[in-house]
């Protein structure tokens, strides 16, 4: 889609659903979170193949200090544009996705989903959802 312009300042993730503690981060709170640095292919079939090194947040830290619910089985994460990807919620999930806030050593580029952008280093390309507002646990 069209770059979205994101003011970081304004700019909360929003974090819904079967959840004991819904969470409303700022970018500086994303940031305090641990860090993981990871360079997966970005595969959109057909289109292309980029190689990176992107580095955020792990989605299992956001989701540890939510605290999920029992019988929480899905997430969705939608955009600032309002594109959104529905994963299920599972250990490799878990154990591999991040919030990703650096693009090899930057601040990430608007293009590439400023401020945070999900990576999901075992899925395509169309779950990395940029311009991240929500995740939605169901």
């Amino acid at each position: 889609g069209t770059p979205t312009l994101i003011v970081v300042a304004s700019w909360r993730l929003e974090v819904p659903g079967k959840l004991d503690h819904p969470l409303n981060l700022t970018y500086d709170e994303l940031r305090c979170l641990p860090r993981v640095e990871s360079a997966p292919e970005l595969v959109c079939p057909g289109y292309f193949v980029d190689h990176a090194t992107w580095a955020g947040a792990p989605l299992i830290e956001v989701l540890a200090l939510a605290g999920v619910q029992e019988g929480a089985s899905v997430i969705y994460l939608t955009a600032a544009d309002g594109y959104f990807a529905r994963i299920q919620l599972n250990d490799e999930l878990l154990a591999d996705g991040f919030l990703a806030y650096e693009l090899d050593g930057e601040a990430l580029p608007v293009l590439h989903g400023f401020p945070v952008r999900a990576v999901f280093p075992e899925k395509e390309g169309n779950t990395w959802v940029k311009w991240l507002v929500e995740i939605e646990v169901k």
